[in-house]
């Protein structure tokens, strides 16, 4: 069987993510295709967003918010959420990076969430991330940089020289980097030693400068590769954040291309199903009828705890939701040539409390990757609940509310699925295990809106290198398009308060 097109997209689409930047760079190469427009934070909304628009925002160029807007919605109406996230565990490139040991040009990394790091050895390593530049108007400004080839590897010990039975590498000074031999970069910049460095507090032109120049703090040949990829000179580098990434392409693979082989599933796999099911939902199903709001957000730094101000702790949701909430519908006849008011025409909206009622009838998607089960760990799995790939999606239960699912939410869920056509799943882990979390619990406190956890199967999860279904893409699209669709017509048939 061929495989999807969607899941050859999402070759394309984690192939080109590297980062979180990418990622919601890619994310909005998809919405503006589908007519998204883009509206800012800082600037005002009541003069631009229209019933029946399509919209996306970023904060921080690392966490996207997508909705649309039913023709026929008002404040206090409903949103259908999805919720995912761009991060997944990684190196990042250390502030100060250069260093040197015994001949070899090393980079001093650290360590982002919960990787498991002995996978990053002996692979071949790249830089991507974003670098701030100055311009020719002295303005700075964001640019994207991935470096296609591979740069950086962490050798392990030759088994001769370490006869350990484990391998459990220190991650200060042992996962740590080589990018080349001192020799090799004097030779190639013509110098025999290295340079002189007293002047450290000043640039060429004399001004004082409060930190060390930029090409003392990280290798001078990282910084030329990082100005390149930008487009810009060496010296309009400013600063930059930079991850490690594997260059190995994802690819399919299996005796019949049943798996995705790939880098960073968890969690880019939910993000572009966000993405698309969100695409998908306003083609399928037209906005002219629509009382509700179909609404994606991807944030970034779950992988940490998601307390920054792009995370899923942030305002950011809430924020967005009482923009929207405060402003009201004009007549119904004035539709299509009138944005919204801050003052409604409309006797039945209260905006003094739209938020809270919108977030009582409101539903959040916590779309997290999900564990499949294991040939050889079959024991790690509760015997009732071992979720298989490329069999649906996963919804994932737990007592303790590390996930918020609950049973009106399997009942919302298992009808969308049975309208799309698709199966799902059923996740617990064992009591004797632990349970890993996602943004779906903080979300739900935070908003008090109704929340399910799910997520598609997948093997080696926090691996730099994770398998997933080719299926399971084509599944979970389908599933998100019709809960964004007909969510507004199923939501007022499910009673409990």
């Amino acid at each position: 069987m061929a495989p999807p097109k969607s899941t050859l997209d999402f070759l394309d689409f984690v192939n080109s993510s590297p980062t979180p930047y990418h990622a919601v760079r890619s994310s909005i190469q998809r919405l503006e295709k589908a007519g998204f427009s883009p509206i800012k934070e800082r600037d005002s909304w009541s003069s631009t967003i229209r019933p029946g628009g399509k919209y996306y925002m970023t904060r921080n160029g690392s966490t996207i918010v997508a909705f649309a807007i039913g023709a026929k919605w008002k404040p206090g109406n409903p949103i259908a959420m999805i919720g995912a996230h761009t991060d997944s565990p990684c190196l990042r490139v250390k502030p100060i990076s250069k260093k040197t040991g015994v001949g070899f040009m090393q980079v001093g990394v650290e360590a982002y969430g919960g990787g498991i790091w002995h996978s990053w050895f002996d692979r071949d390593l790249s830089i991507a991330g974003r670098a701030l530049v100055n311009d020719e108007k002295g303005n700075f400004s964001q640019k994207l940089v991935k470096v296609d080839r591979p740069i950086i590897r962490i050798p392990t010990l030759a088994i001769h020289l370490d006869r350990s039975s484990e391998f459990n590498p220190n991650k200060e000074t042992e996962l740590f980097p080589i990018a080349g031999m001192v020799a090799a970069e004097l030779n190639r910049t013509g110098r025999r030693n290295a340079p002189d460095t007293s002047d450290r507090g000043t640039n060429p032109e004399g001004t004082f400068q409060p930190l060390k120049e930029i090409t003392e703090r990280h290798h001078p040949y990282i910084v030329e590769l990082i100005a390149e990829h930008a487009g810009v000179q060496v010296a309009d580098v400013v600063d930059f954040e930079m991850i490690l990434y594997d260059v190995q392409k994802a690819c399919l693979g299996g005796l019949n291309e049943e798996f995705i082989y790939s880098a960073r599933l968890d969690n880019l796999n939910m993000t572009y199903c966000s993405v698309m099911g969100l695409v998908e939902s306003i083609s399928s199903t037209s906005l002219d009828s629509e009382t509700s709001i179909r609404l994606i957000t991807c944030f970034d730094h779950e992988e940490v705890g998601s307390t920054s101000a792009q995370g899923a702790n942030s305002d950011l949701l809430p924020a967005v939701i009482r923009r929207l909430s405060s402003l009201a519908i004009g007549r119904h006849e004035e539709l299509c040539l009138k944005s919204w008011e801050h003052v409604s025409s409309d006797s039945d909206v209260d905006v003094s409390t739209a938020f809270e009622q919108t977030m009582a009838t409101s539903f959040l998607v916590s779309a997290d990757m999900a564990h499949s089960v294991h040939p050889n760990y079959v024991g790690k799995y509760e015997s009732n609940h071992q979720p298989e790939m490329n069999k649906g999606t996963v919804i994932k239960v737990n007592a303790n509310q590390r996930y918020a699912t609950n049973s009106p939410g399997i009942v919302l869920l298992q009808e969308m699925a049975r309208r799309a056509g698709v199966p799902l799943q059923l996740f617990v882990v064992r009591n004797d295990s632990s349970c890993g979390s996602t943004i779906g619990p903080a979300l739900a406190a935070k908003l008090g809106v109704r929340t399910l956890d799910l997520g598609n199967p997948q093997l080696s999860m926090h691996s730099i290198r994770e398998t997933g279904g080719t299926y399971d893409i084509d599944h979970a699209i389908k599933l998100f398009d019709t809960y964004l669709s007909h969510y507004s017509g199923l939501e007022t048939r499910i009673f409990v308060d």
